[in-house]
């Protein structure tokens, strides 16, 4: 069962990589290094759980915060552009 659990969570990474690097633009390639970022989460949590090592929950949940922390920087960067104006008033 656990096997299946993570054939599909790496089945899932590399599709979120190939999406990364044929993404049309930007946002998608975002998206899908948000959802690498998550199915690594979800990964440790397994491997955690079949080494029977509870405290991978702990660091699958400080790499999950780094996770959404750096996603939202990076879109708060691409939000404007080098003269303080932001994209969408264009």
């Amino acid at each position: 069962m656990f096997t299946a659990a993570i054939i599909a969570i790496l089945v899932t990474m590399v599709l979120a990589l190939t999406r990364a690097i044929l993404g049309p633009s930007l946002y998608d390639r975002i998206l899908a290094v948000n959802m690498f970022g998550t199915k690594t989460v979800l990964g440790i949590a397994v491997v955690g759980f079949l080494m029977g090592r509870p405290d991978f929950l702990d660091i699958a949940l400080i790499y999950a915060l780094m996770n959404f922390i750096g996603v939202i920087a990076i879109l708060r960067f691409f939000e404007y552009d080098p003269r303080g104006t932001t994209n969408h008033d264009r």
